[in-house]
């Protein structure tokens, strides 16, 4: 992109001529994926209130970055060019995601995406998570973050052991996705409602991560099995697919794929809806080793896993190696409505893993936001509240 392109307001050398409000402390919101947005827009809107922040967004490099342009633009804040971005100095950096980061001129803020640090890599027979290593955090031996979220004291041993340089900007903040999963439970009713799933009827959801091992990769023929196998009167059947399949593959493609199941009434919601919303409105979840089904566990839904190949490299202390451990498998020689049944009575707890600050996230990652920002933290903030009722949602 060519400077031609660079903003001028509200960063910038001549900023001051053009801005409204002046002496806003500066926050860069770096998003790589649409995945990472998501979460990192949550985390934003702790700080965008504040009549003394200003928030600006940028699209960092990365091999997933479909589709990211398009949700900056949906949020309706200043995007800057990535060229700009890491050319300008800003008072916090906050990023779901780890590429270019040493590049941002700020003290940065690195949170999860996910349910903790699942997806691990093998080394000298070890397994190691992704996300708590050395080639991640640090940049010529020195930490990229001023502050490394975690949302487990688990994961604070294992940053000890893998990259101890980096253990003393570490803090345990807890899960804010979960924490909103548990604040829109009492929405139960009016998701079902909005989702078109009547009060007989049973709403089985079927979360697929991205990846060939993933659910979508290597059962997508489960789809039309659940459709023919269970009683459409009773029974809806939805599916969650990961970003990264949407935008990797193109929406037109995915529900192309999808199309005789879409005309056989399975319900595939678009990106841009809440997944969360579907999770807390859901009787059972089938689920991979991605992190939708560990939330569904977490919030108490029933939750059947389907098979992942045996190489598949997940990090034993993470929370979907709890869920792998104690969930039933769906046996695909097996009628499914017995095992949905059987799946009902064996609710796997995995809350305790999940998180270990349960409800406190937001405040506890405001207050470390403000303390980086050098800013007295506003005397009260809004509760959680319940992710948005998908209104006018209809079938894509």
């Amino acid at each position: 992109m060519s400077s031609s392109e660079w903003l001028d307001v509200p960063v910038g050398l001549n900023a001051d001529r053009w801005i409204t409000r002046r002496n806003c402390r500066t926050v860069l919101a770096v998003g790589h994926t649409v995945t990472s947005c998501e979460r990192l827009l949550e985390a934003v809107e702790l700080l965008e209130p504040d009549r003394r922040v200003q928030v600006v967004w940028t699209q960092a490099p990365d091999a997933f970055g479909n589709g990211v342009a398009d949700f900056l633009r949906a949020t309706g804040g200043v995007v800057l060019p990535w060229e700009q971005a890491r050319r300008e100095r800003f008072d916090l950096g906050l990023a779901c995601a780890y590429g270019s980061l040493h590049q941002v001129h700020a003290p940065v803020v690195v949170m999860p995406h996910g349910a903790g640090y699942a997806k691990g890599r093998t080394v000298s027979g070890t397994m190691r998570p992704y996300g708590l290593d050395g080639q991640r955090l640090l940049h010529n031996g020195r930490p990229v973050a001023q502050l490394i979220v975690l949302s487990h004291d688990q994961q604070l041993d294992v940053l000890r052991e893998q990259c101890p340089e980096a253990v003393d900007v570490a803090e345990v903040i807890g899960d804010l996705c979960y924490d909103r999963l548990v604040a829109s439970l009492p929405s139960r009713d009016a998701y079902r409602d909005a989702l078109g799933v009547s009060p007989e009827q049973e709403l089985v959801v079927v979360a697929s991560t991205w990846g060939a091992a993933s659910l979508f990769g290597a059962h997508l023929d489960l789809l039309p099995r659940l459709l023919d196998e269970l009683p459409p009167d009773r029974f809806r059947v939805a599916v969650l697919v990961h970003p990264a399949v949407w935008f990797g593959h193109g929406p037109r493609q995915v529900r192309a794929w999808l199309s005789d199941c879409l005309d056989a009434g399975l319900l595939l919601f678009p990106p841009d809806l809440d997944w969360r919303a579907v999770l807390v409105a859901a009787d059972y979840a089938l689920g991979d080793h991605g992190s939708t089904a560990t939330y569904a566990a977490a919030i108490g839904t029933p939750v059947l896993l389907v098979e992942s190949p045996p190489q598949l490299a997940v990090a034993s202390n993470a929370p979907q190696a709890r869920l792998a451990e104690l969930a039933p498998r769906l046996q695909l020689d097996r009628p499914i409505l017995d095992q949905l049944r059987d799946g009902a009575r064996a609710r796997t707890a995995v809350a305790d893993v999940v998180s270990a600050r349960p409800a406190r996230a937001a405040g506890n990652l405001r207050r470390a936001f403000y303390r980086l920002l050098g800013l007295t933290e506003p005397g009260a903030h809004r509760a959680l509240t319940p992710v948005p009722v998908p209104h006018g949602w209809h079938r894509p």
